[in-house]
């Protein structure tokens, strides 16, 4: 069996994981994956108790008690660099063995839930939807650089997607990663609209924002907002979701995402005020978690 290096693995002094600062055993089995770190505390509100906080830069982490469940909050940053980090980190708390090194022969399947904002794609979609995420799609090429990706991917509908955006050779190619089904069937609902979701590797250019900069492609957004697999169409931009999708299948686990639409892109409109949408969702999302 394979022993992982200091420098693969790096546990800090105090026997806690490099970024997180988190030790073995002190994370719950459903964690709750959030962008910004101030969204921590909102989310920990709805806690029975607390019983642990942790943070180290943008990596702010809180685990306590929801209605008998042990759920964990964890702040990513934004980005699907970030997610690497998170997601890769948080598997080795429960799949490593800190003292060996190695991979425990029993493995431990997570369950993540992103609550997080986006910006809807399709005109009828309005700004505070609650978006559930049922399949999406990496612009950021994160999933690219690890061994067996088609396994987990959506092969045909990345292949229309690229003919049918007549896809720049000189961008990263697009991953398709669909989210658990156990997820989606726990957050599922009439508060709810299933979509397809981008994940972009930025908030300006990848995202077809225009501002001192000209795109590669002026059309992009119009292209997206025009295809079609089946009856799925492509809903919305955020920045997370496809490495969170990704990384979750390859190694396990069962990942979903619910955004607060706070931006219609193609309406030009913006929402008057998120932030008490999205704190409806957060228990909407904790009470699923814990049936």
């Amino acid at each position: 069996m394979r022993t992982i290096e200091a420098s693969e693995l790096i546990i800090n002094p105090d026997g806690s994981v490099f970024h997180l600062h988190l030790k073995p055993g002190e994370i719950s089995n459903n964690i709750i994956l959030v962008g910004d770190p101030g969204r921590v505390e909102i989310v920990s509100s709805f806690f029975d108790s607390i019983e642990l906080t942790r943070s180290n830069r943008e990596f702010v982490s809180c685990t306590g008690m929801y209605k008998g469940q042990r759920m964990t909050v964890i702040a990513t940053g934004i980005g699907t660099d970030n997610i690497d980090i998170v997601v890769n980190e948080l598997d080795a708390l429960v799949n490593i063995d800190f003292e060996t090194r190695q991979v425990k022969t029993e493995l431990t399947s997570l369950n993540f839930v992103r609550i997080g904002t986006s910006g809807s794609l399709q005109k009828e979609l309005p700004v505070d939807t609650w978006l559930l995420s049922e399949k999406a799609i990496g612009f950021d090429g994160l999933l690219n650089f690890y061994a067996n990706r088609d396994a987990v991917c959506d092969l045909d509908f990345e292949s229309n997607f690229k003919k049918a955006l007549d896809w720049n050779p000189q961008l990263t190619a697009p991953y398709v990663v669909n989210a658990s089904t156990s997820l989606l069937n726990k957050l599922d609902g009439e508060k709810v609209t299933k979509g397809v979701t981008i994940s972009a590797p930025g908030f300006y250019g990848p995202q077809g924002r225009i501002l001192r900069l000209d795109l590669a492609d002026s059309d992009i957004n119009n292209k997206i907002n025009q295809f079609r697999q089946a009856d799925l169409r492509v809903t919305n931009y955020e920045m997370e979701c496809s490495a969170i999708y990704g990384l979750s299948a390859l190694l396990g686990h069962n990942a979903a995402t619910v955004c607060v639409i706070i931006a219609n892109r193609l309406a030009g409109t913006a929402s008057k005020d998120y932030k008490p949408v999205m704190k409806a969702l957060i228990p909407y999302v904790l009470e699923s978690l814990s049936k």
